[in-house]
């Protein structure tokens, strides 16, 4: 079968400040039509540098300094930007991570699809206009007629995201980039956008370059698996095998980090003893006035929920389901309209001044987008000195000594404090709020999924480091995720939640394997499950 993509022997280098830096060396690959080839290693293993290198979008101080990029029978690896600009969209498609930042929040959602068919004069006026809305549609958006002129903020996660695959495969591409395409949706969601996106790739034979830090989506949705290490490929091959007999030890190391690999719990066993309880919402209601509705929806419907000192609990749930907005009540972010929010006691919806300083001292956060959470005008030492400054802890020398500490237990190097968080990948950015929640020593951090855009092995080294602070420090965790397999292994204790009403809770071993409500069982059967070899 011959190559729609091929890759050859591709090295790329940057130049920074502190010299030239080698971010590719010598890396070859093939994608045939209708075939997907997944390519996985860890931030920094140069996946998503191979990415921009096929549609040409490298940062103005990266260059190709040896190799091909064929596309077709097309040599584009010195293409002028002219001859690229027709070839973005309309042979290489791109779904790009974020869609809120990939997304113009100006205009709506049909107008962007049809802008990409208008580009390249394959359709206009009503004819795109039809188009587009026909794409909505195909990309599993219901009553698409309707969704066409709304804009992004008024689209959920996974519907944006099926929007960029719309609008990607909107001009019928030989080649489609995802990057990272689902790591930030909930398991059910991004399994309808992986089935959606599938399904008109095969229609279309499309062959499919899918990069991705989830090992388990790689094994299920992959013909073959590119294994990344350092800017080198140092395995390939077909997902059933590389899963099943992975030679490189560094494959090995991602395999045995994947949390959906795994079925060794990391979090401690809790003891027989009852621990006080730290957190405890009894009755909670969170309702909003919507746009355009008469009724107020109840985001949060009478929710029950304990979370004992030393202890890990978890909220499971699609889009939707109210967990982050369960969080914000727990972190007096927002009030609740009906029930209590009890802290060692206290409730803390009463909590004024310096009580409520004490207790954002004692509940920390990190949030889900480090884009949104970090101060882009900050370097990385005042982002995590920031908490310390405010509470009037210490003196400048030992705030410093303490970003040097705190960098050392989220694993990055010293030498980041002087960066800013745009020259951080996006699980570097994650460590830096993770060591800022801890610089105060609290007693809880609510924890909005923490690690979700993180690769399994930084992943393993955040969830380690969760784990021996709760061990020696009796650190509690409120976790909420949508990834369930990282849920088995932390949690001592798990909600689900659906429409805002805890559904189901119990030990997470027990709720997963014996799940009783539908909602949970769907859960389930969502998660990623690795192909068997044939």
């Amino acid at each position: 079968m011959s190559a729609v993509l091929s890759v050859s022997g591709l090295s790329v280098t940057f130049d920074t400040s502190q010299g030239p830096v080698q971010a590719l060396h010598e890396v070859s690959l093939d994608l045939a039509a209708g075939e997907t080839v997944a390519v996985v290693g860890e931030s920094g293993s140069g996946k998503s540098t191979l990415a921009s290198c096929v549609n040409r979008l490298l940062a103005d101080n990266g260059r190709i300094t040896a190799g091909t990029i064929r596309l077709g029978d097309h040599d584009i690896t010195t293409a002028p930007e002219t001859a690229m600009t027709a070839i973005r969209g309309r042979r290489i498609g791109l779904v790009p991570q974020d869609p809120m930042t990939n997304l113009n929040p100006v205009m709506t959602v049909g107008a962007q699809i049809a802008e990409a068919l208008e580009v390249h004069g394959l359709a206009s006026g009503r004819t795109a206009r039809e188009r587009a809305t026909d794409l909505l549609g195909q990309a599993g958006i219901d009553r698409p007629a309707a969704r066409y002129p709304q804009y992004p903020h008024e689209f959920s996660g996974g519907m944006r995201q099926r929007v960029l695959i719309a609008m990607a495969l909107a001009c019928r591409p030989e080649v489609l980039l995802a990057d990272e395409p689902t790591s930030a949706l909930d398991v059910t969601v991004q399994r309808l956008v992986l089935d959606q996106m599938t399904e008109l790739t095969t229609e279309l034979g499309t062959g499919v370059l899918l990069i991705t830090h989830d090992l388990a989506l790689a094994a299920e949705r992959a013909d073959r698996v590119v294994v990344m290490h350092r800017g080198r490929v140092v395995e390939s091959g077909t997902a059933a095998t590389l899963i099943a007999d992975p030679r490189h030890d560094y494959t090995q190391r991602l395999l045995a980090a994947a949390p959906a690999m795994s079925e060794t719990k990391v979090a401690p066993p809790a003891s027989d003893e009852t621990p006080e309880t730290l957190l405890e919402v009894t009755g909670a209601v969170r309702r909003y006035r919507l746009r355009g509705q008469r009724e107020q929806l109840r985001a949060v419907d009478g929710v029950d929920l304990r979370i004992p000192k030393g202890r890990t609990v978890a909220i499971v749930g699609e889009s939707g389901s109210g967990k982050s907005t369960a969080a914000r009540l727990a972190l007096r972010l927002e009030r609740a309209d009906g029930g209590t929010i009890r802290y060692r006691g206290t409730d803390v919806s009463g909590l004024r001044g310096k009580d409520l300083l004490g207790y954002r001292r004692a509940v920390q956060p990190v949030f889900q987008n480090p884009y949104a959470s970090l101060d882009p005008r900050y370097t990385i030492a005042q982002v995590i000195a920031e908490p310390l400054r405010v509470h009037r802890i210490g003196d400048a020398a030992s705030r410093r000594s303490a970003v040097t500490e705190l960098l050392d237990r989220v694993a990055l190097p010293a030498a980041y404090a002087t960066r800013r968080p745009h020259e951080l990948s996006g699980g570097q950015r994650q460590r830096v709020a993770i060591a800022r929640a801890l610089a105060l020593d609290p007693e809880l951090v609510v924890m909005d999924e923490a690690v979700s855009a993180l690769d399994v092995l930084v992943q393993e080294q955040i969830l380690d480091l969760m784990v021996s602070l709760q061990r020696d420090q009796g650190l509690s965790y409120l976790f909420i995720s949508h990834d369930l397999a990282v849920v088995q292994l932390v949690a001592h204790h798990v909600y689900v939640m659906q429409a805002g009403k805890i559904v189901e809770d119990g030990d997470p071993t027990t709720v997963f394997r014996s799940a009783q409500h539908p909602y949970t069982q769907q859960l389930v059967a969502a998660v990623p499950q690795p192909r068997q070899t044939s």
